[in-house]
């Protein structure tokens, strides 16, 4: 917690060292080597299966590695049973003892260390998750979102130097867990406690976090802010599975000052040299959706090379209001169809499905990845969730 002094509470960077955990045969984490700075908010990010909820365990103690070491600054917590770490896990089913009223289920932890004067402690916690005067409700009475900072709450009290949250807020309607994302990292930037926090929602990890870990397979495919994590991917894992985007296979054909020049169906793009995983040979081109502009068909002019990328000879073949924006799927003349959104500012009239347009989007928005890598890896399944089958289609 913070002190008088507004600083962090004494802490220490959590640090994971060739850390793997296999069932069997089946190896859910692989050689993981993970550090997260003291203080800050870290998500663990990735679809179901990838090893960020066994990565999480491991850390709480509930699982022990098979290999590798979980240090705490200094100290090697591998082995140490749950209660002699100091870290707390809140999990999405709130775990709240429904026979004890709201100040007793956030008194639970003091009462066990024999700390009996805790009333000063549980109006602190209370008042940091905005839930003053419920001390004597009882968790039923509660909405699904106060019972999630009642549980908050319940392991602030006990000052942990690293807060897990697995899931914590799977449970809550959309509109719920919005608020609660403001809210947890609100409570962060207050206390100064590490939290790491398990999701596989994208937008969840990109709201509240300061740092992204983007696992897939048991690995880190891509570590950092989440903005770099967007703008500039390092795997087709990460293109697609953080956010959406368009991969167009590509040949690399030269360069120009700080630029490459990659060609694609006989049209010659540019991609600035800093946003290239690879510099020669077959490439992905990479676009996000929103960095794309539809123009009617003839008007976008030639391809300006360190302003403008255009692909001519597009068709509209559907669209989809979504409110703030409209989702434009556009067939190319080679057969693929390149997703473009469009804010629904009013300022131009839509485009209706089979109008003839041309796509533009800045070159500095444009990132290359490498060809031998799956473009459709990381892409979900809209109904299941689940990732979508492989293939290397462009």
């Amino acid at each position: 917690m913070r002190g008088s002094s507004g600083q962090p509470a004494a802490g220490a960077e959590l640090r994971l060292s060739g850390v793997t955990k296999r069932f069997g045969e089946f190896t859910a984490v692989d050689n993981l080597d993970l550090t997260v700075p003291q203080g800050s908010f870290f998500a663990l990010l990735g679809p179901s299966g990838c090893g960020k909820t066994t990565t999480l365990r491991m850390v709480a103690g509930l699982e022990e590695p098979t290999e590798g070491l979980v240090l705490l600054g200094e100290q090697d917590i591998t082995r140490l049973r749950p209660y002699k770490r100091p870290v707390n896990t809140v999990f999405q089913s709130y775990a709240l003892f429904p026979h004890l009223n709201i100040a007793e289920n956030v008194a639970f932890g003091l009462r066990r260390r024999g700390i009996k004067d805790v009333r000063e402690q549980v109006a602190q916690m209370l008042a940091l998750v905005e839930l003053d005067g419920y001390d004597k409700r009882k968790p039923a009475s509660l909405s699904g979102g106060q019972q999630q900072r009642v549980a908050l709450a319940r392991a602030l009290i006990n000052r942990p130097q690293v807060l897990l949250l697995d899931e914590p807020l799977g449970a809550l309607d959309l509109k719920l867990r919005r608020q609660m994302q403001l809210e947890l990292k609100r409570i962060q930037t207050e206390v100064g406690i590490t939290f790491v926090h398990v999701t596989h929602d994208q937008e969840e990890a990109m709201t509240m976090a300061d740092t992204i870990a983007v696992m897939n397979a048991g690995r880190v495919e891509q570590l950092g802010p989440p903005a770099q994590l967007y703008d500039r991917p390092a795997t087709t894992f990460v293109a697609n599975f953080l956010g959406q985007s368009n991969l167009v296979a590509a040949e690399v054909t030269g360069r120009s000052g700080d630029e490459l020049l990659v060609e694609v169906h006989s049209r010659v793009l540019a991609v600035p040299l800093d946003r290239a995983a690879v510099h020669a040979g077959a490439v992905w081109v990479g676009v996000r959706p929103e960095k794309i502009s539809l123009v009617q068909a003839g008007t976008a002019g030639g391809a300006a090379v360190g302003r403008h990328n255009v692909l001519p000879g597009g068709i509209v073949s559907d669209v989809s209001f979504v409110g703030v924006s409209t989702e434009y799927l556009v067939r190319m003349p080679w057969g693929q169809e390149l997703t473009v959104f469009a804010q629904n500012t009013g300022d131009r009239s839509p485009f209706a499905a089979g109008d003839r347009v041309e796509l533009q989007w800045g070159a500095a928005h444009t990132f290359l990845l490498d060809a031998e890598q799956d473009s459709r890896a990381g892409v979900q399944d809209v109904a299941t969730g689940e990732p979508a089958p492989a293939g290397v289609g462009g």
